[in-house]
């Protein structure tokens, strides 16, 4: 792959020696994929059904003996902690050189370095590379985290919190106690200057701190062609075998503006790659994993959060797609991409929850565990089972009748619009008003045309679909008529067409304009109401539900032990695994891939985007095919851990994570 045969030579077989170099080291690992755990016996219960994000404060030294023949000291892990980033606020990353260099993904990366280019430049079409230190570009804003400090504060917090009378006392005393624990550590040393953050585990059963030290002057070092970095797609996402170059590579500088110095803690290269069955360790920062719902909240996944959400994506991208097709833009692409990439990983995710062995595998466990449980007065399985069953009704309002970018500007004007009437009403409002008039005049430019009547119907079919019989409404919006025939009626009827017109209405006051008639003010008027009350349903049952989670946390803890990680929070973890391909469409996938799947896929699909290379890349030498692309192996990752390196038993890279596979999501 030759980290600039796109950008610092013509043609791959003009590679300068420097680039051969950095072929040898990065191609047999530079990308991994990611399965789930074994499709065998599914309904019965296993040892790792909660994940393997282990924490740095209690890393699974037993388990790694046990299952590796590997007992790493505790030098090991404070390496690997230190060598490994979280970047900015989306991603992972880590050093991999002593001066600074550090890796991620492209697709971490896309988004900020178009503010880069130069006059003429085009990154999308032909990459970076900067050949000198002087070439790299330095990204405003951009900014990189590395975990210094660790400490485990759970028995001070717990112990006031115990102090409290009832749920929303327990909150307040937690967030009192976490506040003067935070500014006793900032004057320690070794936590001063450090940007201290306070994590919770195992929903309020576990607290720590975490100090991070920041890094803001980071420079842009080499981005492949989107044709490279991208390769694939849509189509391609979430899928194994798999053919991609998803990297970039930064430098952190130091405040005196030269490389910063990481040769105490940076992963070397191990140019000879991974072996099938080796283990391999991925650090990063996986986003979000609600591993410890009960088997009631689940089924309230599986029959309310999950179909509406992907109903609700399939439809949104199926009226981008048919825009797409008349007028195709980069921009519209990107956020076709970006709806599909949801779309897909809902799928999965409902795919599991309606697999009636899992969902019993589920309940299995959780009947274990109450069973291990002493438990005294309220059962909190029992109370969370009520509560969740409370909230069924406003569950496709919470989901679906919200205002959002997705859901067109009809939409984000009726919400205007309600808040606008509420605001009226309020003492000084003259700033919020001057806001919302603002938008208001903004979302109504937009309302009459055929993509926003599309979305508007689109929208009142779903909220006539999935209307809960309990809390029925969406008929008084339609007052009889379909959907799209009430749309019509109303882009006919309404005022808010007319900026003349538009300007009397917000000329009101609040006693005028809450006896003002307008199809949007009469939608509204039903509308917001019903969404607000979904909405403080949800909110106001939040720090009771959060107790009994965490109750419920707590008993999980007390059975398994400190054997099981706590749900991911967008902090460091450690997530062991093996390199192993597996079972899938009646074939076999291999560990790894080479450059000739990538080819291939370019030449049967034609040349065609996303599989199109670039002109240089159409005649490549047979060193570039034979040698391994992306490979795949069982370690636990999620959204957030894009940009992981993954490493060795020698705490030197082999891998870089951009990808997990739909037979992941069930898990």
């Amino acid at each position: 792959m030759g980290v600039d045969l796109s950008l610092h030579s013509s043609n791959i077989k003009n590679m300068n020696l420097f680039s051969k170099k950095l072929f040898n080291l990065l191609a047999f690992s530079i990308l991994v994929n990611f399965y789930g755990f074994s499709q065998d016996d599914q309904a019965i219960p296993k040892r790792f059904d909660f994940g393997k994000m282990w924490t740095f404060e209690n890393p699974p030294k037993a388990w790694f003996k046990e299952a590796y023949n590997f007992t790493p000291e505790d030098k090991w892990f404070d390496d690997v902690r230190k060598s490994s980033l979280r970047f900015a606020s989306w991603c992972s990353a880590s050093f991999v050189s002593p001066n600074g260099l550090i890796m991620t993904n492209h697709h971490c990366s896309r988004d900020v370095v178009t503010a880069l280019q130069k006059e003429g430049e085009d990154f999308d079409k032909n990459g970076f590379y900067a050949s000198t230190l002087a070439d790299e570009r330095k990204s405003e804003g951009l900014f990189v985290e590395q975990l210094i400090m660790v400490a485990d504060v759970s028995n001070r917090i717990i112990k006031e919190m115990d102090k409290a009378k009832d749920d929303n006392q327990r909150k307040l005393f937690q967030d009192s106690a976490v506040a003067q624990i935070k500014r006793e550590y900032e004057q320690m040393d070794g936590w001063k200057g450090l940007r201290i953050q306070t994590v919770t585990y195992y929903s309020g059963g576990r607290f720590s701190l975490y100090g991070y030290k920041k890094f803001s002057d980071i420079r842009l070092v080499m981005i492949p062609e989107t044709d490279l970095g991208f390769f694939g797609g849509d189509p391609d996402n979430f899928t194994y075998p798999r053919y991609t170059l998803d990297y970039t590579f930064w430098r952190a500088y130091d405040e005196n503006g030269n490389p910063l110095n990481t040769s105490a803690n940076y992963f070397k290269f191990n140019p000879n790659g991974i072996s099938e069955n080796e283990p391999v360790f991925v650090i990063g920062n996986p986003g979000n994993t609600e591993r410890y719902r009960t088997h009631k909240q689940l089924e309230y996944d599986r029959d309310y959060r999950y179909p509406l959400q992907l109903e609700m994506l399939t439809n949104r991208i199926n009226i981008l797609e048919k825009e797409y097709a008349m007028k195709p833009s980069v921009d519209l692409q990107n956020d076709i991409f970006g709806l599909a990439n949801s779309q897909k990983a809902f799928g999965g995710i409902l795919g599991g929850l309606r697999n009636p062995n899992l969902m019993a595998r589920k309940k299995a466990m959780e009947d274990d565990i109450r069973k291990n449980t002493k438990i005294k007065g309220e059962d909190p399985w029992e109370a969370l089972s009520v509560a969740v069953e409370g909230l069924k009704k406003y569950a496709p309002l919470v989901t679906l009748a919200g205002p959002g970018g997705i859901k067109g500007a009809i939409v984000n004007l009726i919400h205007a619009v309600g808040k606008y009437e509420k605001t009226l009403d309020m003492p000084d409002n003259a700033a919020a008003l001057d806001k919302l008039k603002g938008q208001i005049r903004n979302f109504a430019k937009e309302i009459n045309s055929d993509k926003e009547k599309e979305y508007f119907v689109t929208y009142l079919n779903e909220l006539q679909k999935y209307e809960h019989p309990d809390n029925r409404f969406v008929g008084k919006i339609l007052d009889g008529k379909s959907a799209e025939e009430r749309v019509t009626k109303l882009l006919k009827k309404t005022d808010f067409t007319d900026a003349e017109k538009l300007e009397k209405i917000l000329g009101y006051d609040a006693k005028k304009f809450k006896k003002a008639d307008d199809p949007i003010l009469d939608i509204s008027r039903i509308l917001v109401p019903k969404y607000n009350e979904a909405v403080e349903a949800f909110q106001s049952s939040t720090p009771r539900r959060r107790a009994l989670e965490a109750r419920i946390a707590n008993s999980v803890f007390a059975v398994k032990g400190s054997n099981l990680p706590p749900d991911a929070t967008f902090t460091l973890r450690l997530a062991d695994g093996k390199v192993t391909g597996y079972k899938y469409n009646g074939t076999s996938a291999p560990i790894m891939t080479s450059y000739y799947g990538m080819y291939d896929r370019h030449y049967s699909n034609g040349g065609k985007f996303p599989w199109s290379l670039p002109t240089r890349w159409q005649n490549p030498p047979q060193e570039l095919l034979r040698s391994p692309l992306n490979f795949v192996a069982t370690n636990d990752i999620i959204g957030g851990n894009s940009g992981s390196p993954i490493i060795n038993k020698n705490k030197e890279a082999v891998g870089l994570i951009f990808d997990g596979n739909i037979e992941s999501f069930a898990w």
